[in-house]
Formats: C-alpha cells, structure tokens, sequence
C-alpha cells in the first residue's frame, strides 16, 4: 500500500496547479471581454480615399486613438519626398522599448506593411494575417497623416 502522507501531498500539489489553472483562465477571459469593445470599434474602421498624386513633401504624423479602448493606439511619422511616400516610422504602437518594430504573426512587422504602402503608393494593402487590428491602426494613423500631407 502507499504512504497515505505521500498521497496526501500529491493531491494537494494537484489542487494548487487546479487552482492556478482556474485563474490564469479567468483573468484571460476578463482580458478578453474588457478588450471587446476596442476591438469591435478597430474592426469597424473605414478608410478614406488618399489621392497619392497630390501629397505635398515635408514630414507629417498621424495617430489613431481608440475611443473604447487605448490597447492600440498607433502614432506614425510619415516622410513625403518629390510627391512620395518614402518613409514611415513608428513612434507608437507595435515597436518594442527601443523603437524597433515588433515581429508579428508570422515574423511579419509593420514595417513589412508599411514598405507594400511605400511599393504601391496605396493603402488598399494586405494587412499582416493574424495581427489584422495592428495593422488597421497603424494603417489608420498613416491615413490621418496623409490626410495633412495632401494639397487641397
């Protein structure tokens, strides 16, 4: 027969990990359903027409800034050069302490997003599969400092 200390003891360890388990999934699921509402409201962005043929030079930044939610809130400083995009850079969003972009689903950043934009002159771009709210936003703050950039 075994020690009944020994089993004692195991079930206890077992009831500890239950315990830990239980917890670590609700306060994913509180995250989740406090985090909703952002992401209903990112998932509903629309994007208007930027003319890329009007867009004066100079450097510009745009932000987007969630009402339900400040979880992505994106800033980008875009330079426009001879009537062009010809670089973007994030000062707030998926960067990491040092202002390097972070790698996104599939080793893919929003720098990667941001060159098709450069490529195309166009925001009509794929976003990253699987960080597809990370890139509305970021696309979104690139929209808002186009919008400046534009000769009206």
């Amino acid at each position: 027969m075994g020690n009944p200390v020994k089993r004692k003891g195991k079930r206890k360890m077992w009831i500890v990990i239950l315990i830990i388990a239980v917890l670590i999934a609700a306060g994913l699921i509180v995250g989740i359903l406090a985090d909703a509402p952002g992401r209903r409201e990112i998932g509903k962005l629309s994007f208007s027409d930027v003319d890329f043929k009007k867009l004066r030079n100079g450097t510009y930044v745009g932000e987007y800034k969630g009402t339900k939610s400040h979880f992505r809130d994106t800033k980008v400083q875009v330079m426009i050069s001879e009537g062009e995009i010809s670089d973007v850079k994030i000062l707030k969003g998926a960067v990491d302490k040092e202002g390097k972009p972070v790698k996104l689903t599939g080793g893919r950043s929003i720098d990667d997003l941001f060159r098709n934009v450069i490529n195309s002159q166009t925001l009509e771009v794929d976003a990253i599969s699987g960080a597809t709210l990370t890139s509305k936003t970021h696309l979104k703050a690139l929209e808002n400092a186009l919008e400046q950039a534009q000769m009206k």
